[in-house]
Order: C-alpha cells, then structure tokens, then sequence
C-alpha cells in the first residue's frame, strides 16, 4: 500500500503552512507540539482523510495517537482501509 504521507503533507502545505519554512517538519513531528493545526484545523485534516482516502474517522479515533503526525496519519489510514 502506498504512503499517504505526500498528499497528506501537500494537503498541509496548501491549507495551513503559509510560510516557505513552515513545510519543513519530520514525518514524526507532533503537529500540536509545533502549533501547525489548530482544533478546526484537526476536522479539516479528518474531513480531507474521510474524503481523500474513503474511510470514516469515528468520534474514539480523533486521538493523537492516531492524527497528530505524518507516521500517525500514515498507519491510520493504512489499518483503516486494510480492515
């Protein structure tokens, strides 16, 4: 299975990181430490993920574990569309 990791970080790049630095975070980078998402911008990534990858992101799923980095997001997606 492909990675979502490149479009997932273009999605990023295209709605929140404005600055021409502000892409250059690793894929383990938590996204709250760094300030990159804020709490609306979390329902805009889970809305793009649903949308993107067709899969459906329940309530108990919307935890760090799950969305707070590239390697989250990455293994999420993977385990939710392998199930």
């Amino acid at each position: 299975m492909n990675s979502t990791k490149p479009t997932i970080r273009r999605f990023l790049a295209d709605h929140f990181l404005f600055d021409a630095g502000a892409s250059s975070y690793r894929d383990d980078d938590s996204f709250m430490a760094l300030h990159l998402l804020d709490s609306m911008g979390f329902m805009e990534l889970v809305a793009f993920l649903e949308a993107e990858y067709g899969i459906r992101v329940g309530d108990d799923e919307m935890v760090p574990a799950n969305l707070d980095s590239l390697d989250a997001i990455d293994a999420f997606v993977a385990r939710k569309r392998s199930a």
